[in-house]
Parts: C-alpha cells; sequence; structure tokens
C-alpha cells in the first residue's frame, strides 16, 4: 500500500517553462549575452538555478562570476513574474483530489529554490495539506541526490521507502527516485522526451495523471 506521493514540481505538476524562460532571457539580457528560445530551456531546467545558468550562458562566459551576475538578475524578476503563464497541467488537480481522498500523503521535491517552490505551490494548489514542501536550499544537496526525497519520507511518519512514490518528469528525477529506493513514475507531458525517462526503467511511464493513479491503487 503507498502512504507517500512525493512529486517534482517545474514538469511534473505545473508547467513553468515559459516564466522560466523569460526571466533566465531577462537575466541574460542583463548580463550582455543572447537569449533563448522558450523551447530551448526544455534541456536546461531541472538541475537546480546554478545549473539553469551555466547551460544558459555562451560556453566563453560560463565562469563563476557571470552565473552569481545571472542570478542577482534572475532571482527578482523570476520572483515577480513567477506564475505569469504557470499552470497545472491538465488532470493534476484531479490526481491530488484522488490521491488525497485515498488518504495517500502529498510531499513536494523540486530543485526550484525554496522561495519558488513555497509560492507557487501556495498559490495553485494551497487547499492541499503536504507533509512537506522541499526545494533547493542552502547547505542541502539537489538531486538525484536522494538527500531530499529521504527527507519527505522522514516528515511521513511511520512511511517506509517501498511505501512511497516518487514522480518526475527528467532524468534527475528518475535517478533521485532510484538512488532513494522508492517506486519511481516517470511522466512524459514533462520537459523531457519518454525515450529519455525510459533510459532509467522507472516502475511506471505515466502519460497522464490518471494512470499515476491505477498505478498507486494497484501496490
Amino acid at each position: 500500500m503507498i502512504k507517500l506521493a512525493i512529486f517534482d514540481l517545474d514538469g511534473t505538476l505545473l508547467d513553468t517553462l515559459e516564466d522560466i524562460a523569460a526571466a533566465c532571457n531577462h537575466a541574460l539580457q542583463a548580463c550582455g549575452c543572447p537569449t533563448h528560445d522558450p523551447d530551448k530551456y526544455r534541456g536546461f531546467v531541472g538541475r537546480g538555478i546554478m545549473n539553469l545558468f551555466r547551460s544558459a550562458l555562451p560556453e566563453e562566459k560560463r565562469n563563476e562570476d557571470m552565473v552569481l551576475r545571472m542570478k542577482e538578475a534572475f532571482v527578482p524578476y523570476y520572483n515577480e513574474h513567477k506564475d505569469d503563464r504557470t499552470r497545472p497541467y491538465p488532470g493534476i488537480i484531479n490526481l491530488l483530489d484522488s490521491l488525497t481522498a485515498g488518504g495517500v500523503n502529498l510531499a513536494i521535491a523540486s530543485n526550484k529554490y525554496q522561495e519558488a517552490t513555497m509560492e507557487l505551490v501556495r498559490r495553485h494548489f494551497g487547499e492541499y495539506s503536504f507533509v512537506c514542501i522541499l526545494g533547493q536550499r542552502e547547505g542541502h544537496p539537489i538531486k538525484p541526490d536522494p538527500g531530499i526525497v529521504i527527507e519527505a519520507i522522514s516528515a511521513c511518519e511511520g512511511t517506509k521507502p517501498e511505501e512511497t512514490v516518487y514522480c518526475g518528469d527528467s532524468d534527475v528525477d528518475m535517478q533521485t527516485g532510484m538512488n532513494a529506493g522508492v517506486n519511481t513514475i516517470g511522466v512524459t507531458w514533462g520537459f523531457r522526451t519518454r525515450d529519455e525517462l525510459a533510459t532509467y526503467s522507472p516502475h511506471l511511464l505515466a502519460d497522464s495523471p490518471e494512470e499515476i493513479c491505477n498505478f498507486i491503487a494497484s501496490l
């Protein structure tokens, strides 16, 4: 029986791509660098904010000083505009409703910085009681380190890894779930390809939120 469902945020529960791309392009312009088409950011996100900047910067400017300049420009802009176009994916509200009704606890484990993670979850999913909402925090390793998933399991008293599912949309998420020893679900509606997710042989490749419900009910 599954007691806890842990979700990645960007590309899994929320379609945040356009707002992330707009903020990162704003930061690139502020640093005198060329911008990218929003679709290009599908391959940039998921590994934490600093790696986002490293991916977006031109190779010749990919140094720590420029990464810090990007952060200084990105964070205030994203804090102001993070919800301009961001929306839950179709079927996500029904998924969370069904899991809650079935007695499954919910948690968030994201590589998005903590402040933005908390605010977006509050705005879009404030009616749900998450056992914890975890983003990227100073002093905590980012995914695919399993620590964030293990922390979420610990917050749900009496829950074991085998009673947990972790859902995400990227190779990083698949590795995280494997590293944590939990049932791992790859969602195909997010930022990466089905083939990328399949490489890691997750327990389920879900083409719809309904498939996650059915899978959890079967365990």
